[in-house]
Formats: structure tokens, sequence, C-alpha cells
């Protein structure tokens, strides 16, 4: 992250990780005011084993891909949600790679399908994670199903105030 003010909107990656049991490392690197540290740890990564890479960044939101940049390791940018133009910035110069240089965007804050997104990449290769995360879907079918029951046994104005 850019920031430790971006910890609070990635730890749902963290969290949707450890979950899974895939390691993770957390770390705070800027591209702008930690741009030696932030590339000597991307060109790195993939001698430290690391298989992809979760960046958030406001703002400007160089981070995710300063990082794309410089290593072939999937990287996954977070938009983290700015109080001047909530985010929007973020989005946008994350999404707006040149060509040749990707990131994989998911929406503002969206740190859990980041999280989601680099299991699903590790999983091609791993196939108890992928186990998991067909058991992990399967778990979403369920509880939409559950929640589609309740609401017709209830309706709508009955089941607004079950919560």
């Amino acid at each position: 992250m850019g920031s430790d003010s971006d910890l609070k909107t990635l730890k749902p990656a963290i969290d949707i990780l450890n979950e899974f049991g895939i390691e993770t490392e957390v770390c705070i690197l800027s591209a702008h005011r930690t741009p030696m540290e932030m590339m000597e740890y991307a060109k790195k990564a993939e001698s430290e084993n690391i298989k992809v890479i979760i960046a958030g960044a406001g703002g400007a939101a160089h981070l995710p891909g300063m990082i794309a940049s410089l290593t072939c390791i999937p990287v996954i940018g977070v938009p983290v949600e700015s109080k001047t133009l909530k985010g929007i910035d973020s989005l946008l110069s994350i999404v707006q790679m040149p060509a040749g240089i990707p990131v994989a965007t998911v929406a503002i804050n969206g740190a859990k399908n980041a999280g989601l997104l680099a299991i699903q990449i590790l999983s091609l290769f791993d196939e108890a994670l992928r186990l998991k995360m067909k058991k992990f879907r399967e778990n979403l079918h369920t509880q939409v199903r559950t929640k589609n029951s309740k609401l017709s046994a209830l309706g709508a104005d009955n089941y607004l105030k079950t919560d």
C-alpha cells in the first residue's frame, strides 16, 4: 500500500487471503515517497517467490502501475477512495495503464475482490486451492438462496425489520 492510511481499505484482501490459508506479506511502499524501495521490492518479487501482488493506492495511484512496470508478476490494483474525488481519480489512474503493462483493477475499495482474484490466479496451479474456491462460491450461492427464501416467506417489509 502507498500509505498506512490505506490499510483499513486493504484489510479485506488480507483477511480473505488468510481465510484461504495464503501466506501474505503486507508492506507500505510509496511510488512517490519511497520510490527506490518500491522499485527494489518489485524487481525482487519474482526471486522472492511472490506469485501475485495486490497494490492499493489513492489519489494519483501510481503504485500498482509502477510495480507492474518492473515485474511480470500479475498485479491487482485496488483504487482507494479519496476525499476529493471519491476514488474516481484512483480508479482511472490504475485502470488506464498503457498497452503492455497491464494491471488488473477492481472496484474502488474493492480489496476483498482483489484477494479473491489473487486466489483464483493461484488456484490455476493448486488443485486444493481451486476446490476451496469452488466451496466458497457454493457457500455464496447457498447464502443468496437462503436470503431469497426468507424474503419470500416474510415479505419485503418484515424482511427489512429482521436486519
